[in-house]
């Protein structure tokens, strides 16, 4: 029976990381995909089909041949940038939580509560916030 599949040899591949969540999956696919390094996830479509799936099947698995386990780890275990050159507008520099350190933040521009009342009510509030929120400490 053929198939539009090549058949991949399991001895070749090793398990390097599971994932619960498949975009994380994905995104870290990409980044060994683009240092040109053969990869592939597996029960992928599984957990996208349905997420409740993931814990019963062991999360999504990202496999790489043997040979390329050192330099797979090393390329997702490091860390984002500190800064970066953006074409056309500049350096990008990472927002930190002035209070925890955490990157882990978001701007917070639109006050939820007034645009959810206003929504319901019909009549459009055009009351912004603006600031920053942190998601680990709740510091504004």
């Amino acid at each position: 029976m053929a198939t539009d599949v090549p058949q991949i040899e399991q001895s070749q591949f090793v398990l390097l990381r599971r994932y619960r969540d498949l975009p994380e999956a994905v995104v870290f696919k990409s980044i060994l995909e683009s240092a040109g390094i053969e990869c592939y996830l597996s029960d992928e479509n599984m957990v996208r089909m349905d997420w409740f799936w993931s814990n019963l099947l062991g999360c999504a698995k990202l496999w790489v041949r043997l040979q390329d386990i050192d330099q797979a780890r090393a390329l997702i275990n490091q860390n984002s940038p500190e800064a970066f050159a953006v074409e056309g507008v500049g350096e990008f520099k990472q927002p930190h939580c002035p209070n925890c350190q955490s990157v882990d933040i978001c701007f917070q521009e639109l006050n939820k509560r007034v645009a959810f009342i206003s929504a319901y009510i019909g009549i459009p509030i055009p009351l912004k916030r603006r600031g920053w929120k942190c998601h680990s400490c709740r510091h504004s």
